[in-house]
């Protein structure tokens, strides 16, 4: 599978990729992508424009590589996005630029950039599976995925 370097990629009709969906007590984010690698970056993306207040301007002093398994498209979302949030909450990385080598449902290689952002905006305590279903759509994929923060 080629390397796709997808750290800006946008879907039609929707500028960054995500949004910001209100949810009760927690926080939603809508997620489109034409596949599975776009979706999974759109998904980090959205993750970030939480965390911190200017994720573009998260140094890129750190790099990381890491293979995730899991058993279908919404366990591979969980993880991915549990992942960035522990390296978040742990170690202060915000992870801006993604490579993602292999992107399928049950595998994922990626190599992550990024840095300390100083203070997080917002901490996600966990990322749910609460009514997680990623769908295909005329442009690819789309989700709402519901971050406990």
């Amino acid at each position: 599978m080629a390397a796709a370097d997808l750290a800006d990629g946008r879907v039609p009709g929707s500028p960054a990729g995500f949004e910001v969906v209100e949810h009760m007590a927690d926080w939603a984010l809508r997620v489109r992508g034409r596949d599975l690698a776009q979706f999974l970056v759109h998904a980090a993306q959205g993750m970030n424009s939480l965390l911190v207040s200017d994720p573009a301007g998260v140094p890129l002093t750190d790099e990381r590589q890491f293979t995730l398994e899991a058993f279908d498209r919404e366990s591979m979302l969980v993880e991915w996005l549990s992942e960035l949030a522990y390296y978040a909450e742990r170690e202060g990385l915000i992870f801006t630029r993604f490579e993602l080598l292999e992107a399928t449902p049950e595998r994922l290689q990626a190599v992550v950039r990024g840095g300390h952002a100083g203070e997080l905006q917002k901490h996600v305590k966990a990322v749910t599976y609460h009514n997680l279903v990623v769908a295909e759509s005329a442009t690819g994929l789309e989700a709402t995925v519901v971050l406990d923060v």
